[in-house]
């Protein structure tokens, strides 16, 4: 039991963590016309935001797609602690929380300032896994905007992909870390697109790889709410259901041994060598060539 414990807590950092993309850049210039055609509300990823005063948020990864936007649509970026660790701060699921509430706040705003203006929202990493469930909060009646206010939902790596998610670019194996959403995108899941680089472990997850999954879960209700404690009871007895098809405790047990948890340190160590979770900005997804975050953009533009 120590050594299921031991490894479950040292891959839940692992799976909490994600490798801080190169990319930086600036929101993009709020229009003059306080009531744009389109609101995209953007959340960067872990560490590429921060709500500390001595730390200079900026954009990330998602400014290659909100920079060049045509000037009927207006960006703003969440701000929130963006963090997975206590001794950061938060924890993953506190940050994430955060997250979800100032994007909430945000898109409440716009639309009761502005009730002809379509909604959206894209993240990136722990942002995408804010954004996906606060799409999920809207599409299935829960939200406090409409879901016919959702124009577009962009998920980049999102740590809770599912593979019946809209899927943009070759298919890959497995979901996310940290499970897929009880009930889907709801009303939304016609508007809702998401993005998984083949070899980004973060949204392919292999659906038999328990000790990771299992961590997933663990980073997901790192700070646990009450209200929420009917959608953990289903996500863990999805996993656990999973887990007895598969063979039971000796399966899980299986790949805790020394021999496992070598190969998945060696795993993990080539799949951050491998810049698959920061290499959106590159990676095609469809047969022109065009990449992740050109395509996103592109969507936002053609949506307005």
């Amino acid at each position: 039991m120590k050594r299921v414990i031991a490894t479950l807590t040292a891959t839940a950092a692992a799976v909490a963590i994600p490798v801080v993309s190169g990319v930086v850049g600036t929101s993009a210039v709020a229009n003059a016309d306080p009531c744009p055609s389109l609101y995209v509300v953007a959340i960067p990823g872990t560490w590429e935001t921060s709500t500390k005063e001595n730390v200079r948020p900026t954009p990330g990864l998602l400014s290659a797609v909100t920079n060049g936007l045509p000037s009927n649509i207006r960006t703003d970026y969440v701000t929130y602690a963006a963090t997975a660790f206590p001794w950061e701060g938060d924890v993953y699921g506190r940050s994430k929380a955060q997250a979800v509430d100032n994007a909430r706040g945000m898109l409440v705003n716009m639309s009761q300032q502005c009730a002809g203006t379509k909604l959206a929202l894209i993240g990136y990493s722990q942002g995408a896994d804010a954004a996906g469930d606060l799409a999920a909060e809207i599409g299935t009646g829960l939200g406090a905007v409409p879901a016919d206010k959702i124009a577009a939902v962009g998920l980049v790596s999102d740590p809770r992909r599912s593979p019946t998610d809209a899927l943009v670019g070759p298919p890959v194996a497995g979901g996310g870390a940290g499970g897929p959403r009880i009930g889907g995108f709801g009303w939304v899941s016609q508007n809702t697109r998401t993005f998984c680089a083949y070899g980004d472990l973060y949204c392919s997850t292999p659906k038999e790889d328990f000790v990771t999954r299992l961590a997933g879960f663990l980073a997901q209700t790192s700070d646990p709410s009450p209200s929420l404690l009917g959608r953990y009871q289903a996500e863990a007895e999805a996993i656990w259901r999973d887990l007895l098809d598969a063979g039971g405790v000796p399966t899980l047990m299986a790949q805790l041994d020394e021999s496992a948890n070598q190969r998945r340190i060696d795993e993990l160590e080539q799949f951050y060598k491998s810049q698959a979770h920061q290499d959106y900005t590159r990676y095609a997804v469809d047969g022109a060539g065009t990449s992740a975050t050109n395509w996103l953009r592109n969507w936002l533009r053609d949506v307005a």
